[in-house]
């Protein structure tokens, strides 16, 4: 997330002594270019996942697990898809315009909207695989006071952990250039402290946010394949399959990133830091993607919500209905058990399974 021109080095002593800064002219330049797509990403994501939205209100209702994580889902990279569009105006114009405090919303924003995804598609996971390996024993404890407090949790915690950044985040004016940035202000707090705090950051995304996802993803993933191909299922090498890009999905997306901020965190000399610095702009552009690529993947993977789109445009343009086959229960909510079966009907990036019949 870092978009400032300069890079401060290490410093001791309860006095700041910034050492000479680095001159991060070229990656920044790179940075602008690429921030063009943050618009793209931003406009991709408010239809995509508006639209998820508008089906949950029009036909669905928030009473079964999927559908109140879904909604989470959906609410949590919107809530992270804002902030995008500030930050492209930031690194277009290397200079942050809109005050002290939009400085602090905006990384806390940013963060919340991270932190929280990344729990959320843990907490699917981990609930489908209730779903799918213990779907009787399961049955009772996956009810909507379930789904409730787990959804209540996650967002505690990606709060809690936004804190350090809202402390850490603020504006600030480089006496180079005097243009104002909107980052870690090594002024406003003692060494000591600002060393702390950023250590603590870094290493909570770390394992919480990024090992232990993928440990939880993957151990799921793993009992829910075996599970799928023990039982005798048509579709089951199909269901694998997707299985399988869920996960490459996601480590594809979010591990270079977080390698590189460890890289990047660890650079000793300015080439370094500016060899760091090219390779972050690309890896952060390939994650925020991650986010955009979601509603796709419901629009075209889960097979209940193409039938509610479809039923949406033929309502909308009654001459498509000739062209366009709609179930004639797309607005039902049938009460049925979750089998593995379920699984080829939901949708890979809230990557859950229902008791109730879910959205996708």
């Amino acid at each position: 997330m870092e978009a400032t021109t300069y890079n401060y080095s290490d410093y001791s002593g309860e006095m700041f002594t910034p050492a000479p800064p680095c001159r991060r002219d070229s990656d920044n330049d790179l940075g602008a270019y690429l921030s063009i797509l943050f618009y793209f990403m931003f406009l991709i994501s408010l239809l995509g996942n508006g639209l998820v939205l508008v089906i949950i209100h029009r036909f669905e209702q928030l009473t079964t697990v999927t559908n109140i994580l879904l909604l989470n889902l959906v609410l949590s990279s919107l809530i992270f898809m804002s902030s995008l569009p500030f930050m492209a105006i930031y690194m277009q114009l290397s200079n942050w315009i809109f005050g002290k405090v939009m400085c602090k919303i905006f990384g806390s924003v940013y963060y919340l909207g991270f932190y929280s995804s990344v729990l959320f598609l843990t907490l699917l996971t981990f609930d489908r695989h209730l779903a799918v390996v213990y779907s009787l024993s399961a049955s009772r404890m996956r009810n909507k006071r379930y789904a409730v407090a787990s959804c209540a949790i996650v967002w505690v915690v990606s709060i809690m952990a936004c804190i350090m950044q809202m402390i850490l985040h603020t504006t600030f004016v480089h006496n180079v250039d005097n243009k104002t940035y909107c980052d870690e202000n090594p002024i406003d707090l003692s060494s000591f402290h600002l060393h702390q705090l950023r250590a603590a950051s870094f290493y909570l995304q770390i394992f919480l946010f990024l090992l232990f996802p993928l440990i939880i993803i993957v151990y799921c993933y793993a009992r829910i394949a075996i599970t799928v191909i023990s039982s005798k299922i048509v579709t089951k090498f199909k269901t694998v399959r997707l299985i399988f890009i869920i996960v490459l999905l996601f480590f594809v997306s979010w591990t270079p990133f977080n390698i590189v901020l460890l890289m990047q965190d660890s650079a000793s000399t300015c080439d370094e830091v500016q060899k760091w610095g090219y390779a972050l702009q690309v890896t952060r552009n390939l994650a925020h993607i991650y986010f955009c690529i979601c509603p796709i993947f419901y629009t075209f993977v889960g097979r209940k919500f193409q039938n509610h789109f479809r039923h949406m445009l033929v309502k909308r343009f009654p001459r498509l209905k000739r062209h366009i086959s709609v179930s004639q229960h797309s607005g039902n909510i049938a009460s049925t058990k979750t089998t593995p079966n379920d699984l080829q009907d939901a949708q890979p990036c809230s990557q859950e399974s229902s008791l109730n019949k879910p959205l996708v």
